[in-house]
Parts: structure tokens; C-alpha cells; sequence
């Protein structure tokens, strides 16, 4: 009953500070989204935050989050960051859009905007928001549902900023859009809301990737959603990439809904955090829609991590394939609960999801559910998940020929996440994450990645 009792204290503080917001919030600069964000408030009074008496959050606590008393950044500060310091978490040299934001405010002198072709729209969504109510209103909060997910509902009534992007039918663009999150907390612990919206139109292309950092090894908060609305024969791909601070909670959502033969690809990269929490779902809501989820977790120390994707095969002739590993290292626990549905009038329907973890450690630990929920007849679907250790062949395979034993196990992990890695489509992207990878197993920090 301990877990009942903080979450209803936190629930009353975060509605406390809501009302406190639009007490302190002057009637001018007052956005058209309030109504919005009371409608989300509502709901997140109503079902307050997950216990572990709830089925989808069995298996993480979020009572690390609810002892601490996150507070949002007011007003933008830099925090000591320069174009500089920037650059070693662009990937340079990445010659693409670069959008930062820092404690959940957009930071323009830190950002680097390139030519675009014409028609296409990236902003800040406070800015957006102001000038663009037409174009936002159909799309914002209505494809990530907030009616069970708490935290979706809390960022939706307590959203700060984030990016709109919207990509004119036809239109491609060739360099990727990089967001890039860095939360410091050097006067006490932050919490920050990105929000972000993709409104692809009709045979439109585009890459984005969002990036979430914290280089100070700092204590805050990141609570984001993401929405993506693919039109007809659109095609996306979407990059999360999560190296929060080894003190940081993360619980994110990304939901994508695909028109009639639109396609995503989406690659989720968890690294850091103490907690992280990544729900994807995509909803194949016409026909001939193609989903890829890939993802990749690497833990260490006492990190926990967990994983819960959902794709909806609601429309006929519909085609997904997912693949997630995790390397577990120390004390760290990990969580994968995959879903496929394949509604009744989703005829020929292919559906493909793996989940297959490597644990380094006695002490690892990980729990693996991949579900399938086929609910019509003519269909190919098939799961599969498995957990293990590395493989004293190929070690002692590796050993004879004179390679130390460290080395041995860093290239066999290294073997083992590769199948994620290299499906990646941007360069800098996938090689500086293996380098990422290749140097800290190198420093002897095992399978457990600081940011």
C-alpha cells in the first residue's frame, strides 16, 4: 500500500503545480491548448500515476520518480553551453538541422537551421503553436492517447516545447532533422515536457532523430511524447536516442499512425538513465502500411530499463518487423513486453517480432514478453524471444587464437548488437554510435554505457 499512497501525494503535487501555472500564466500568453492541456489534466487526475498493481507497469517501479520533487525550468538559460560544447553530440561532421533545446526551452544561438526545400515547416512548437493553430490543432494530442497512459497525459497538460515539423506532399528531404534534449539540474532537480509533432503528407520523405543527453551526471526528470502522422505512401524514420545522465528518470512515448501504403522506420537506442521507460506504438490504420521497430538496450550498474511497443494491424495487406536486443551487465534489469494485433478485417497481415538478450552478468536480470493477439484467419505472424550468455565456444574460439579474455567478450557483444546497428540508414549516426560502443567496452566499462 506504500506505492498507493506516495503515488496519490505525487499526483496532488504535479495537480498543485499545474494550478499554480495557470494562476502565475498572464491571460495574454495564455495559448489556445489549454483546453487541451485541462482535458489531459482530468485524465491524469483520474487514473494518477502506474502502481505495480497494473499490469503494464508490473515490472517497473516509478516510485524513484514520485520521492523526488522535479520542478520545470521556467525561462531558458544556456547553462554554460556553447555552439562548442555542442558539437561533440551532433556527430560531427553531421551536416544536417540541428534544433537544440536545453531543459526543455528551444535554444536558438545553440541551433543550426539549413536550407529546406520550399514548403517544408520546422519550428519550435512554441512558436508553432502561436502562428500554425490550423495545421497543429488535427494532430496534437490526438494520436498519442492519453486515456492509459498517465505520463502522456501529464506531458500534454505541462508541454513546454519541442519541434513541428510539416513535410508538404511529394516533397523529400535528404538530411536528417536532429533534435537534440540536454537536461542539466544545477540548482536542483528539473523536469522538462518535449513535445513533438511530424505531419508527413502524401509522398513525402524524411529522417529525424531525437537525441536526449545529460552530460553532467545530474538528477532530473524527461518526460516526452512524440507524434507522427504518415500520409499516403509517406515514408519516415525516426531515430530515438537516449543517453540521459546515470541519475535521470526517462519515460517517453512515441506513437505513429500510417496511411494507406505509408511506411516507418523507427530505431529506439536506450543507453543511459537510472529509470527509462519507452512505449512505441504504431497503429496500420490503411492499407499496404509498413512498420520496422528496431531497438537496442545496453545496461550496467543498477539501471533499469524497459521496452513496450505495440503495433496495431488494423487495415489488410499490412507488413511489420521487429527486432530488440539488450546486452545486460552488473545489477541492471531490462523489460521487453512486445505487442502485435491483428484485427478481424486485417487480412494478410505479415507480422514478425523478436526479442533477444545477452546478460554479462550473474546478477543481470531481464524479463521478456512478446505477444501476439491474431483475431483474423489468413495471416503469417510469428515471436520468438530469447535470453542467454555468451558463448564459451566462441570464447574459447577467440582465447586460443591468443585474444585476452576482456577482448574476447567485448567483440562477441559487439557481434551481438551489430544487427541493429548496421540497419541504420544515416552514417555519421551508426558509426559514431559504434565508436561510442567500441570505446567504453575498450575502457573497461563493461556492457554498462555512460552517457
Amino acid at each position: 500500500m506504500a506505492d498507493l499512497g506516495m503515488a496519490e501525494t505525487a499526483k496532488e503535487q504535479y495537480l498543485e503545480a499545474f494550478a499554480r501555472l495557470q494562476k502565475e500564466t498572464p491571460a495574454r500568453r495564455r495559448s489556445w491548448t489549454l483546453g487541451l492541456r485541462r482535458d489531459a489534466l482530468a485524465r491524469f487526475a483520474e487514473i494518477g500515476f502506474p502502481t505495480s498493481r497494473q499490469e503494464e507497469w508490473r515490472k517497473t517501479s516509478v516510485l524513484p520518480i514520485l520521492r523526488v520533487p522535479f520542478r520545470p525550468e521556467p525561462d531558458f538559460t544556456a547553462n554554460g553551453f556553447t555552439p562548442e560544447a555542442i558539437g561533440r553530440y551532433t556527430f560531427e561532421p553531421w551536416e544536417c538541422t540541428h534544433l537544440v533545446f536545453i531543459n526543455g526551452h528551444y535554444a536558438g544561438k545553440l541551433s543550426r537551421l539549413r536550407p529546406l526545400p520550399e514548403g517544408v515547416v520546422i519550428e519550435p512548437l512554441s512558436a508553432a503553436l502561436e502562428k500554425r493553430r490550423d495545421e497543429i490543432e488535427p494532430h496534437l494530442g490526438r494520436h498519442a492517447g492519453i486515456d492509459r497512459h498517465p505520463f502522456a497525459a501529464l506531458n500534454t497538460a505541462f508541454m513546454q516545447d519541442g519541434v513541428f515539423v510539416r513535410i508538404p506532399d511529394g516533397v523529400a528531404i535528404d538530411e536528417p532533422i536532429h533534435l537534440l534534449f540536454i537536461t542539466v539540474s544545477p540548482d536542483g532537480p528539473v523536469v522538462s515536457y518535449p513535445r513533438n509533432l511530424i505531419v508527413a503528407g502524401r509522398g513525402s520523405r524524411a529522417a529525424l532523430v531525437e537525441s536526449y543527453i545529460g552530460p553532467r551526471h545530474d538528477l532530473y526528470f524527461t518526460d516526452a511524447v512524440t507524434e507522427i502522422a504518415a500520409g499516403e505512401d509517406a515514408a519516415i524514420d525516426h531515430y530515438k536516442l537516449q543517453r540521459e545522465s546515470g541519475r535521470a528518470f526517462h519515460v517517453a512515448r512515441v506513437q505513429a499512425d500510417l496511411g494507406r501504403y505509408a511506411r516507418l522506420a523507427s530505431w529506439n537506442i536506450s543507453l543511459g538513465g537510472e529509470l527509462a521507460r519507452n512505449d512505441t506504438h504504431a497503429l496500420l490504420g490503411a492499407d499496404g502500411g509498413e512498420v520496422r521497430l528496431d531497438g537496442l538496450y545496453i545496461t550496467g550498474g543498477s539501471q533499469h530499463v524497459d521496452h513496450h511497443t505495440l503495433i496495431d494491424h488494423a487495415s489488410p495487406h499490412c507488413a511489420s518487423h521487429e527486432l530488440y536486443k539488450g546486452v545486460l551487465d552488473d545489477r541492471s534489469r531490462g523489460v521487453f513486453d512486445g505487442t502485435i494485433i491483428v484485427r478481424p478485417d486485417a487480412q494478410k497481415s505479415d507480422a514478425h517480432q523478436t526479442n533477444r538478450n545477452l546478460l554479462v552478468s550473474e546478477e543481470a536480470l531481464v524479463d521478456t514478453t512478446p505477444r501476439l493477439q491474431i483475431l483474423a484467419d489468413d495471416v503469417k505472424c510469428t515471436h520468438a524471444a530469447t535470453i542467454g550468455q555468451i558463448d564459451e565456444d566462441a570464447m574459447f574460439y577467440l582465447r586460443t587464437r591468443a585474444i585476452s579474455q576482456e577482448t574476447a567478450r567485448n567483440l562477441l557483444i559487439q557481434a551481438f548488437v551489430s544487427e541493429v546497428l548496421h540497419g541504420m540508414r544515416i552514417e555519421p549516426l551508426r558509426a559514431g554510435l559504434e565508436c561510442l560502443l567500441f570505446t567504453r567496452l575498450r575502457k573497461g566499462h563493461g556492457a554498462g554505457v555512460e552517457p
